[in-house]
């Protein structure tokens, strides 16, 4: 297996999947708890880099903000001169405050696709006692590209 494209592994995270193997439930094992790795693959959800909570912040940002801004341009579009801004607000106000907390997991999976493609993935990654289980199946179908 191979790594796949960024909108294959955006998808998959988006879906709250692993976005390396498609695997269900992958890094989550609540709303808001991560395990170690994927369930599935055995990826480590954190790969040595240090920063990858403000990576999964700013994804979150651009999953959060960006559709509330075209909505707020639509509703204006619409409305325009004639804006009524308290309900206007309120509403905005409150997806404001909910979809962060509903788009947590997707934002952390699919920035995890973002740095696969930036980094790419090594043996080390992986959760050995998650491949000793496998028999090594991930490393031995080249489930992991070589480092050259």
């Amino acid at each position: 297996m191979t790594r796949s494209s960024l909108a294959r592994m955006l998808l998959r995270g988006a879906m709250r999947r692993c976005p390396w193997c498609g695997g269900r439930g992958a890094f989550f094992t609540s709303w808001f708890s991560k395990g170690p790795a994927c369930r599935t693959c055995g990826l480590k959800w954190r790969r040595g880099d240090v920063g990858f909570e403000l990576g999964a912040a700013a994804m979150a940002a651009v999953i959060v903000l960006g559709p509330l801004i075209l909505a707020l341009g639509v509703v204006l579009a619409f409305t325009w001169p004639e804006v009524r801004v308290v309900p206007m607000m309120v509403v905005f106000l409150a997806a404001g405050i909910v979809l962060p907390v509903v788009l947590y997991p997707m934002s952390y999976t699919m920035w995890q696709g973002v740095d696969l493609l930036m980094r790419p993935v090594e043996p080390e990654h992986f959760v050995l006692e998650h491949l000793e289980r496998s028999g090594g199946a991930e490393l031995d179908s080249g489930a992991v590209p070589d480092a050259d």
